[in-house]
């Protein structure tokens, strides 16, 4: 199962890290929910799961789990072998 990532929430700042809760939707399902992003990234990381952001053009990036050598693990998009800002461009709530 691969889910769109539609929206954002940021706390304390503007980058990656600051991400705290994603809102998201199942194209095959119609389902859609929120979750934290420490709950997306177990569910990448252990159950497998797949995540993407998708801009009008219908052009997909995936959403990755990002390891940083101190800190919380955070989610970023990577496209094309290059890591991208497609999250932070996504609507805020």
């Amino acid at each position: 199962m691969a889910i769109q990532i539609t929206a954002v929430r940021l706390s304390g700042g503007t980058t990656h890290q600051h991400i705290t809760c994603l809102w998201w939707t199942n194209p095959a399902t119609a389902k859609s929910g929120d979750n934290t992003r420490a709950e997306i990234v177990t569910w990448i990381e252990d159950e497998k799961g797949q995540a993407y952001t998708s801009d009008a053009g219908g052009h997909r990036a995936t959403v990755a789990v990002v390891t940083p050598p101190r800190g919380e693990k955070y989610l970023q998009t990577h496209a094309d072998g290059v890591w991208t800002n497609n999250l932070l461009a996504l609507p805020r709530r």
